[in-house]
């Protein structure tokens, strides 16, 4: 599977970032983000399918270009 690099938002050290796949079966995303460890969060989320995993993203990470204030950063 190809992947292409589409956006990434670096913030307290992290680098969340976003790929677009090659997949021709179905569109689909590749995210990098944060484990989500907040009980809360977790207990809301409930328990997780085998191969998958929960994870945090910056919401400017999926914001389009247009509404980023011009924030081009790769």
């Amino acid at each position: 599977m190809k992947l292409t690099f589409i956006r990434k938002e670096t913030d307290n050290g992290g680098s969340p970032t976003l790929w677009a796949t090659d997949r021709t079966d179905r569109p689909a995303y590749v995210v990098r983000g944060w484990v989500v460890s907040d009980p809360e969060a977790l207990a809301a989320l409930g328990q997780v399918p085998p191969g998958e995993l929960d994870i945090e993203i910056p919401a400017e990470l999926i914001k389009p270009q247009d509404a980023r204030d011009g924030d081009d950063r790769p």
